[in-house]
């Protein structure tokens, strides 16, 4: 049975076979969702960056990282259905692969959009029950993280770095922005349009409350804790899992209660 659907960039998807029995994933975070959905045989295809579940990564073929995607590999298992990011990988190679095969993408910039982002690939691979219920038990934990965060005196003003030489923040127009916000902190680089290069200069003089070490892209280590600490002296400085911030799948369901532990660490 053959059906049309529409990708978060207004995009018209035909499947010819519906359900999709071999779907490649093209971004980490939603294939953790495609995963949760319980596709375990319908996914034949990940890249090198999708690492969750741990025995996809182990198991599934790679066809490349999310912007160094690999033709020849995708050929080979003969996918009927991509699933991709504007974002995440690069408008060339979806352009290609949409000559040959159904490519669905997303454009995630807050949680309303990852949510649905993943209503939306529920249908696409006749999962919609359970996405209902990964939807609203993350809607359900995020209400609950508004609460605790809303009698707050005053919002605490944070930097987020997501890499070093050069540094780079998460700036407007990002999902980490919306992830921010809804954690109850103001970002001090909200000026700024999604991931810019900062100077110590800048990022001093800003004056953030807290500044927030990202473990990825860039890896931060506890030695970077002491490097950004000797410039911002004022200036609280953490590491924090990046996963929880930028990952717009099912990995929300976990977003919430990680950010309350945040909050409170913080606060004491």
């Amino acid at each position: 049975m053959s059906e049309i659907f529409t990708d978060q960039l207004n995009r018209t998807v035909a499947l010819p076979q519906w359900p999709p029995q071999r779907i490649i994933s093209l971004v980490p975070s939603q294939t953790e969702l495609l995963f949760d959905l319980g596709l375990e045989t319908e996914v034949v295809g990940i890249t090198k960056f999708c690492l969750h579940p741990a025995h996809w990564f182990q198991e599934k073929k790679r066809v490349g990282g999310t912007k160094t995607l690999h033709f020849q590999k995708i050929a080979d298992l003969k996918p009927d259905l991509i699933i991709g990011n504007k974002e995440e990988n690069t408008r060339e190679q979806i352009e290609v692969l949409a000559e040959q095969y159904p490519v669905w993408m997303s454009d995630v910039l807050d949680l309303n959009s990852a949510l649905e982002m993943i209503d939306n690939i529920g249908k696409l691979t006749n999962r919609s029950a359970k996405a209902e219920v990964i939807a609203r038990d993350i809607s359900t934990g995020f209400a609950g993280l508004a609460e605790m965060v809303r009698p707050q005196p005053r919002r605490i003003k944070v930097a987020y770095l997501i890499w070093r030489k050069p540094f780079m923040a998460a700036a407007s127009d990002t999902f980490i922005q919306d992830m921010l916000n809804k954690a109850g902190f103001d970002n001090v680089f909200t000026h700024l349009t999604r991931y810019p290069e900062i100077s110590i200069e800048s990022l001093q003089a800003a004056a953030p409350d807290l500044i927030l070490l990202s473990s990825e892209p860039y890896p931060f280590q506890e030695k970077h804790i002491r490097e950004i600490q000797d410039y911002c002296p004022d200036s609280r400085v953490m590491l924090v899992d990046g996963e929880m911030f930028s990952w717009y799948g099912s990995r929300l369901l976990k977003a919430a209660a990680y950010f309350k532990g945040l909050v409170e660490l913080v606060i004491c």
